[in-house]
């Protein structure tokens, strides 16, 4: 459940699990053993993964399967009270201590366990590199620090290893994920930084990978940054970038020290180097004290920078977090409507932005291919996985794709999200 860096820690775990002789299915209804690897980060998450418990603890009941396991962020943050709501759940563990899933399950542990390389899932052409765990910046609002702790980068010599694996077991597309790119090796004190990790990965994977940058926070990136990345030719023109809002007084209650006139300098620059450059962010509507004039703002300022990609919530007070004791809480109403009236202005500049790359020629990454119909899909460079378009190819020479490869699209229409085009012909 959750977020690409869970997605991350399933795959570790699936490792260890099949290591140590386990057959693995994402049907329950096949399995004896039930897991669910769990999010915690907001309240409609710990809602959705309730109900995900639930019905492990049903088919538990009902004899189809015989042991369920909660793992993960909610663990990390309610261990306590679940323990109390799901007493027949066989075990309860908090996130990246699956010795203890394979103790349980196996009754001892196998030290080579910790070196299984990451299994091959489905979409074997994109796969999650997880950087770092833990955050050090303290957003006011954010309830991560609490649930992961502090900022604990992965060896440097550990990530180009497993990408090097990933690599070797079909991945064109190698995303980089962590609470904040930024601050990668920080805590190592010898000088490893993101950068480094850049350029070891630059150089040593194989030819025409993409290399893809997610939540990078825009305090710490700079022109040198910018520029750093644009010499890098495997590191595609994508950077997601969350800036949450833009006015400086709601930006401090957010304990976020990012100055507005910077955030509209690096943006101003990156699209100066790029003008196609792909600008992902997100933003959060009624953080307590925002006012209409706040909002306008905002809106001023996302219709300026024009975003190709934007993913917006509302704000909710997480137990334990500052924010959720801050006064002048916005209304839900006024929050909703706000949350409403921004995509609605984003749509707009997604398909003005979109519309840039018609009669152009991009590289698309096939996901999807009906042999029927002669169509196919993927994405390109603009589209991360999950949470942006695709692009929809029509013509295409079944005989020569399937799917991972890297083929050469020209783009004929777009839509807000999505574009369309006839296949050219395979990279």
């Amino acid at each position: 459940m959750g977020c690409a860096k869970n997605t991350a820690d399933s795959e570790h775990l699936i490792a260890q699990l099949e290591f140590c002789g386990h057959e693995i299915s994402d049907v329950p209804e096949n399995c004896e053993i039930g897991i669910i690897n769990t999010c915690g980060f907001i309240q409609d998450s710990v809602k959705e993964n309730i109900d995900a418990i639930l019905d492990l603890e049903k088919l538990k009941s009902d004899g189809v399967i015989k042991k369920f396991i909660v793992a993960g962020c909610l663990v990390n943050r309610y261990e306590n009270e679940l323990k109390k709501e799901f007493p027949t759940a066989d075990l309860f563990v908090r996130s990246e201590e699956w010795e203890k899933i394979i103790k349980f399950l196996n009754g001892d542990y196998n030290q080579n366990c910790k070196n299984t390389p990451t299994p091959i899932n489905k979409n074997f052409w994109t796969r999650y590199l997880k950087i770092s765990e833990g955050c050090d910046t303290l957003c006011s609002y954010c309830a991560i620090p609490l649930i992961r702790g502090r900022l604990r980068s992965v060896k440097l010599n550990t990530l180009i290893d497993e990408a090097l694996m990933l690599c070797s077991a079909g991945a064109k597309e190698i995303c980089l994920v962590g609470q904040d790119l930024t601050v990668y090796g920080k805590d190592f004190n010898d000088g490893t930084n993101l950068k480094t990790l850049i350029h070891e990965l630059n150089r040593e994977l194989p030819k025409d990978t993409w290399i893809r940058l997610l939540y990078l926070h825009p305090e710490r990136v700079n022109e040198e940054l910018i520029d750093f990345i644009l010499e890098h030719e495997k590191v595609l023109h994508y950077l997601d970038i969350p800036i949450q809002h833009s006015e400086p007084e709601i930006l401090a209650k957010m304990n976020r020290p990012t100055r507005e006139g910077h955030m509209r300098k690096i943006f101003n620059y990156i699209r100066e180097k790029d003008p196609l450059f792909c600008l992902r962010t997100t933003i959060m509507t009624g953080f307590p004290g925002e006012t209409k004039e706040n909002f306008n703002n905002l809106i001023d300022f996302i219709s300026d920078v024009e975003f190709d990609r934007l993913g917006a919530f509302i704000f909710s007070p997480e137990e334990g977090t500052k924010a959720a004791e801050f006064e002048n809480r916005i209304p839900e109403r006024t929050a909703e409507s706000r949350y409403i009236t921004l995509m609605d202005i984003q749509a707009q500049i997604s398909d003005e932005r979109s519309g840039l790359f018609i009669d152009e020629n991009l590289d698309v990454l096939i996901e999807d291919i009906d042999y029927e119909s002669n169509e196919a899909w993927g994405r390109s460079f603009r589209d991360a996985p999950e949470v942006d378009g695709v692009v929809n190819i029509s013509r295409v020479d079944t005989k020569k794709i399937k799917n991972g490869d890297v083929i050469k699209v020209k783009i004929l229409d777009c839509e807000e999200n999505d574009l369309f085009g006839d296949f050219v012909d395979v990279k």
